[in-house]
């Protein structure tokens, strides 16, 4: 008898329908499983037949041939084995034939017949939600995540044999009560408030957050440089419920999802170490996974001690700081994942850090600096629209019991100023998450729109000319200028940007010679 289960494979970001066709037949007892499957869908074989006994079922002995179509899509992990349990118990008529109809059933198995907890649920569901399917059955670790989908019945599962009393009409399995993602806490770590001194470099912190710009900070160790990137995310404007979903989907297939947070709220904070290879950094493997700059979507890549990262890794985040996106291509396919954020990196400025200290002088020799600096190539800091140095703190400041401004203040300037972007950019209509060059912020503006929204006066006109000679911008560099001003201006809740807006942009420009 052939029997038929729906369930999913995940390819990239985004789900495929798997059918999985359990048939028997005369032969020696073997489970014979078809394709395409990988090591792990391959080792089903042991745990299904033992999952089947320890639940007290029947296990048949012949031969079962197990085909997971389309054949021609790969199909990886162990979420394959509660749908070939299935599979086998309606192809030995221990199961009606029609229990699964409109079902999908994704779920790992272990040798007592619990279910075990599975990658890429969200997405899973998303596609039987796409697909008309009317329920789901996942793990039970997993059914507040698969319940982030509207529309779609979500049954948790915890072992095989309640699925199977279930399925039998036996005892009834209850739904998971829809995941409601407005009541989802969203966590502040690191305060503006707790942090001393520094003021200026909140302030550009600040404007890159109102326009989604690109960081480096530089000074000496100890100054403050990693705990002031670690407080951006809680300046930058909430996520609303879709990015928060769209940034929950990577980390669901990433496995990275925490068992207690079916949804993600707060801005991802990526920092890497910094012996990280190009595939860790941009994703890769043999069937490309994400890497670190997908799993900072919608948040902050914090790149500390720049130059000792490899010249190789460093030149691979080139395209995605422009594109949004990256794309990967193997001999397998090729997969796009998303990869919009905010570049936030920090550097000494010479290998014993304290080159230019009014206080602790530099061990390093000038040619020693030159070298240290030149680790960084040109384009890539062309990239960069905020340079921001960050000198030591003395002692008053830091012996200073007040508080300063605390985070929620900055971030309502900073939604202010977004506001006025998506108004500017999507008048009437909100944008469409889904589509990684889509026109969000500032930074996200292209030559036409720059040419449109970043009109300068006469005197602004001349102070640009001037700067363009003495700083030796490139055509790059003079539109980041303009896009910065754009953003100081909605700041400042001006609709033109004037003399004081470009003057403050063009002072996060890199300093002659110090590159």
């Amino acid at each position: 008898m052939l029997a038929r289960v729906f369930s999913c494979a995940i390819i990239g970001l985004d789900g495929v329908v798997v059918e999985v066709e359990v048939d028997t037949g005369q032969g020696l007892p073997a489970i014979i499983i078809v394709g395409l499957p990988d090591t792990a869908v391959q080792e089903s074989r042991e745990r299904v037949q033992m999952a089947i006994k320890n639940a007290g079922l029947i296990f048949p002995r012949k031969r079962i041939t197990v085909n997971l179509a389309p054949a021609a899509v790969r199909k990886e992990g162990p979420a394959y084995d509660l749908p070939i349990a299935l599979g086998v118990l309606i192809a030995t008529n221990q199961l009606p034939v029609d229990c699964l109809d409109g079902s999908f059933v994704v779920g790992e198995l272990s040798l007592d017949g619990s279910v075990r907890h599975i990658r890429g649920v969200l997405p899973m569901a998303a596609l039987a939600r796409q697909e008309n399917f009317k329920r789901i059955f996942v793990p039970h670790i997993d059914a507040s995540e698969a319940a982030l989908i509207p529309d779609l019945d979500v049954i948790p599962v915890p072992s095989l044999a309640e699925l199977y009393d279930h399925l039998s009409d036996q005892c009834e399995l209850n739904s998971q009560p829809p995941t409601t993602p407005e009541h989802i806490p969203v966590n502040v770590q690191t305060d503006f408030r707790d942090i001393k001194g520094q003021e200026h470099v909140k302030r550009a912190l600040e404007i890159s957050a109102a326009g989604g710009h690109n960081v480096l900070m530089i000074g000496p160790p100890g100054a403050g440089k990693t705990l002031l990137a670690r407080s951006l995310p809680a300046v930058l404007p909430h996520m609303t419920i879709d990015e928060a979903l769209d940034v929950t989907r990577i980390y669901s297939v990433a496995d990275l999802l925490p068992a207690d947070l079916p949804l993600i709220r707060n801005r991802p904070f990526r920092a890497p170490h910094h012996t990280i290879s190009h595939a860790g950094l941009v994703g890769g493997g043999t069937w490309p996974h994400p890497g670190e700059i997908s799993l900072a979507h919608r948040g902050v890549l914090f790149l500390d001690e720049l130059p000792e990262f490899g010249s190789r890794v460093l030149e691979v985040i080139r395209q995605p700081i422009e594109d949004k996106m990256v794309t990967i291509s193997r001999a397998q396919g090729t997969l796009t994942f998303p990869a919009n954020f905010q570049l936030v990196a920090a550097m000494n400025p010479c290998p014993c850090g304290y080159y230019g200290d009014p206080l602790k002088p530099c061990t390093c020799s000038s040619s020693t600096v030159t070298r240290y600096q030149k680790r960084i190539s040109g384009p890539l800091l062309d990239r960069i629209d905020i340079h921001v140095e960050v000198p030591r703190v003395d002692y008053e400041k830091l012996s200073d019991d007040r508080f300063g401004e605390p985070s929620a203040s900055v971030q309502a300037r900073v939604e202010s100023a977004r506001d006025l972007q998506r108004q500017r950019f999507h008048p009437g209509n909100p944008p469409q998450f889904d589509n990684a060059a889509e026109l969000t912020c500032n930074s996200d503006m292209h030559p036409a729109e720059v040419r449109k929204y970043c009109q300068l006066d006469t005197i602004s006109q001349s102070l640009m000319r001037s700067a363009m000679s003495q700083m030796q911008l490139s055509a790059r560099a003079y539109h980041r200028v303009l896009k910065l001003s754009r953003t100081i201006a909605d700041l400042a809740g001006e609709s033109e940007i004037a003399s004081q807006h470009l003057a403050e942009a063009l002072q996060y420009r890199p300093k002659m010679g110090q590159f």
